[in-house]
């Protein structure tokens, strides 16, 4: 029997002495484990299944599972043809009764995905699926690129700790709270992956780091403290994401209550001459470089970067004459102890973070004495996050967002999301905000969309950027660390969304040994 080319490449790896396996220490244990119908697979690759569509290295939407897709003119029909060629490890064909099954089940488990937007799913023969929304979503196609499909044969109890899929890995063996280990599909419809094997270590950042020193991983997520320590044989990866932190400010006045009787609204940050001039006052490059050891950038909105950012909201920071110049014509005086005041309020507020994140408390800690020369006293107070639900829409808060999916940024400035869960929590509106968001999720083309979302951070008169309402003072992207083997080539990482899930991982097909 003559050997496979799979076979030949192994025999070839082993005679040169390269490796075939990995072992990596990159984030915490997924809590239900790896079922996309209940969210796994939302931050990085699902490893085990399949998406319909994906992003590549320049955030691209690109083909996976899907060889087309076709939105009909009134936004509400998405009709997606599928590859033939494409099988579960078990050996049985995906075809479109998987996909229909998969987004049924996710839409009606109640899960973190948000599917409640999809009115029906119908196929139509083997290859050809078809969606139907119950309004228009531009971000839906965000659900095609981050939803493995699982198999409907195959689905069911148990699945989430023994997963079966037909993306470019295979489960092997989960032993809870300590390893994940995994193989390479032999049946993967693409190209190989390089590593035949690879470990996933559950550790913490300081176990993890010690693994690295001790030689005993090729890759660890490490904290910017670490960032400056050498480890033989293993350089720094320091990947750029949309990890970011920001102080979100109430943005209207005291006086109302949300229905559990929280109070609503501040009378200092209500005022925008305050949220602005903190804006241009605060230095974001001495934050990075301060806090985050200069593992990071500065952060101006919550999606820098991406294709829907608009470099426009960039601002000149660290220009505290013109932030007193800016309050000073906005009627604040200075008063005792050289605050800030007007028609009798002292400009002073509470600035709310996890006490349990040190990096948090750094930058609380930072910004609040940036503002002190200016005249504006911030009180930084650590809570827990039970505590925060309280006192989130009177006092500002140090939060933390970042997402490839455009929908959160509707979230989170979207008056119809005003005190919904975590998001606008300081009741921002803007009419005309509102209505640029509103036609970029009812768009039918993807470009189209950006430039509505784009319009919607500043079009040049207004937006919800620090140069329009600044409702938010983003301070910075917090870079995700790694220390990496000199021999592992992670390839091009794409531009990494908030620190839950690997998304380190989304490229691992790429990988490989020098």
């Amino acid at each position: 029997m003559q050997p496979n080319n799979n076979e030949k490449n192994e025999v070839a790896k082993e005679t040169q002495g390269e490796k075939t396996d990995l072992i990596l220490a990159v984030g915490s244990e997924p809590d239900t484990g790896f079922d996309p119908t209940t969210g796994w697979g939302r931050y990085g690759s699902p490893l085990f299944q399949s998406t319909l569509l994906k992003r590549d290295n320049d955030l691209n939407i690109v083909n996976d599972v899907a060889t087309d897709y076709e939105i009909s003119d009134n936004g509400l029909t998405w009709k997606v043809e599928l590859r033939k060629d494409v099988v579960f490890t078990d050996g049985e064909p995906l075809t479109s009764e998987d996909v229909k099954y998969t987004f049924e089940t996710a839409r009606d488990g109640g899960s973190v995905l948000d599917l409640s937007v999809v009115e029906k799913v119908e196929v139509e023969g083997d290859f050809t699926v078809t969606f139907t929304l119950k309004e228009p979503r531009s971000t839906f196609i965000q659900s095609l690129i981050t939803t493995g499909i699982v198999p409907k044969h195959a689905h069911g109890d148990g699945y989430a700790e023994n997963p079966i899929g037909s993306g470019p890995f295979q489960f092997v063996q989960w032993d809870k709270g300590q390893q994940l280990i995994i193989e390479k599909n032999q049946n993967y419809y693409e190209e190989q992956p390089y590593f035949e094997k690879i470990t996933f270590l559950f550790l913490g950042e300081d176990a993890a780091f010690a693994r690295a020193q001790a030689g005993e991983v090729d890759m660890a997520y490490i904290p910017a403290a670490f960032s400056n320590q050498q480890v033989p044989g293993m350089r720094l990866e320091s990947v750029q994401t949309v990890d970011n932190r920001g102080v979100q400010f109430p943005y209207v006045k005291s006086g109302q209550t949300t229905e559990e009787g929280y109070p609503i609204g501040n009378d200092v940050t209500a005022d925008p001459a305050i949220r602005k001039a903190i804006n241009i006052a605060v230095d974001r490059d001495a934050l990075v470089e301060g806090v985050l050891e200069g593992h990071g950038t500065p952060a101006y909105t919550s999606v820098d970067g991406l294709p829907w950012w608009n470099p426009e909201t960039v601002i000149e920071d660290g220009n505290m004459e013109a932030a007193s110049e800016l309050l000073e014509k906005a009627g604040w005086i200075k008063g005792d102890n050289g605050i800030l005041q007007k028609d009798g309020l002292k400009a002073e507020f509470t600035l709310l973070y996890s006490a349990s994140d040190v990096t948090r408390q750094s930058l609380a800690i930072a910004f609040a004495d940036m503002m002190k020369p200016l005249g504006i006293s911030i009180l930084v107070d650590g809570k827990s996050w039970d505590e925060i639900e309280k006192m989130m829409y009177s006092n500002a808060v140090l939060f933390g967002w970042g997402s490839q999916d455009p929908l959160e940024m509707y979230n989170l400035y979207s008056s119809k999301n005003a005190g919904v869960e975590y998001f606008n929590t300081g009741f921002y509106q803007n009419s005309k905000v509102d209505a640029y968001m509103d036609l970029a999720l009812t768009a039918t083309d993807q470009s189209e969309a950006n430039e509505y979302w784009k319009k919607a951070q500043w079009d040049g008169s207004t937006g919800l950027s620090a140069k329009g309402d600044a409702p938010w003072a983003w301070l910075v992207n917090v870079n995700h660390l790694y220390l990496v083997d000199d021999q592992l080539d992670i390839g091009d990482q794409r531009i990494h969304p908030h620190g839950h899930g690997w998304p380190v991982t989304d490229n691992l097909v790429e990988w490989k040994w020098k």
